[in-house]
């Protein structure tokens, strides 16, 4: 297939580099040629401008750093919009804002053209092995119909949901990872200022309850809305946090966030829910948020836990 790919850095070079092994014929546009060379030596095509790259290609990806990077490769002068033909699609591998992937999606749409945000995850040693997801939000036809070339370029890609779906899920997981990180800062300087080597501590925690399981794989009683009975009653986890806060008081280090957790689990302890589950508190922001309870099949979820391979 005739493949357009705009972006060579740091992630997009090593997807490039799989779609080129998967024998796909490469067309490729970087604001720095040099970033193209390996391609072009191994046959690849070079293109003047994205609309050049939209001309030649049957689908084309784009891997940038930020969304006015994006827009501009997609609407501005010499854009893709120019170039691409009908029924031909374009997927955009960064991370992207909300508003502009759907912007973009109705432009696209308007000349028949399928826009689809796609952002992976996996850095890029992910990107250059091809173990990566990839979250796709757009026409679903559009994702099976281009599937096989996704998965050359990642061993997770998978179909979310209408535009912006894919782009949406990439920004709860990036979010996630710098709250935890935070967290996971904060709690081990107090471990580690209370005695415990850094690296025996790291080992013992890991093994924990939080430790062994995958981070997601913890909310499955978030998504059935199922909270009793309890596995670890809310009552024992404030009692828990609150030691830990007086630990780092008596220590001296600031716990920010380990605080404001205590806050919650205190509110929920208000609502007598000391009995139910620990992650009961998750329904104060359920409630903040305006959403309904999410009751999803526990049996499913517990399946998708089971299956190592997802």
């Amino acid at each position: 297939m005739k493949v357009g790919f705009i972006g060579l850095g740091m992630m997009g070079k090593g997807m490039a580099a799989n779609l080129q092994k998967a024998g796909h014929r490469l067309i490729v546009h970087d604001i720095r040629r040099a970033a193209a060379e390996p391609y072009l030596a191994n046959g690849a095509a070079w293109a003047d401008s994205p609309k050049a790259v939209g001309e030649q290609a049957e689908v084309v990806f784009t891997s940038l750093p930020v969304p006015a990077d994006v827009e501009a490769v997609a609407l501005g002068a010499n854009g893709l919009i120019e170039g691409m033909k009908p029924d031909t699609a374009f997927f955009d591998m960064s991370t992207n804002s909300v508003s502009v992937v759907r912007k973009l999606n109705a432009a696209f749409a308007e000349k028949n053209i399928y826009m689809l945000d796609s952002p992976v995850s996996g850095g890029p040693s992910g990107a250059a092995s091809g173990k990566m997801a990839i979250w796709v939000g757009g026409d679903q036809q559009q994702f099976n119909r281009y599937a096989n070339v996704l998965g050359t370029m990642g061993d997770q890609a998978a179909y979310i949901g209408p535009s912006g779906a894919g782009t949406i899920a990439k920004l709860v997981h990036n979010c996630t990872s710098a709250v935890m990180n935070v967290a996971l800062a904060e709690v081990f300087t107090m471990g580690i200022k209370a005695g415990v080597p850094p690296l025996d501590l790291w080992e013992a925690v890991r093994q924990g309850a939080t430790g062994r399981p995958r981070t997601f794989d913890r909310m499955g009683k978030f998504l059935a809305g199922q909270y009793d009975p309890a596995d670890f009653a809310l009552r024992l986890l404030h009692k828990d946090v609150s030691l830990a806060v007086g630990l780092g008081k008596e220590v001296g280090v600031p716990m920010r966030l380990a605080n404001l957790a205590l806050e919650e689990l205190t509110e929920a302890m208000t609502k007598g829910w000391g009995q139910r589950d620990s992650r009961v508190g998750m329904l104060l922001q359920v409630e903040r948020a305006g959403i309904e309870q999410p009751k999803e099949d526990i049996d499913k979820i517990n399946a998708i836990i089971a299956d190592k391979s997802k």
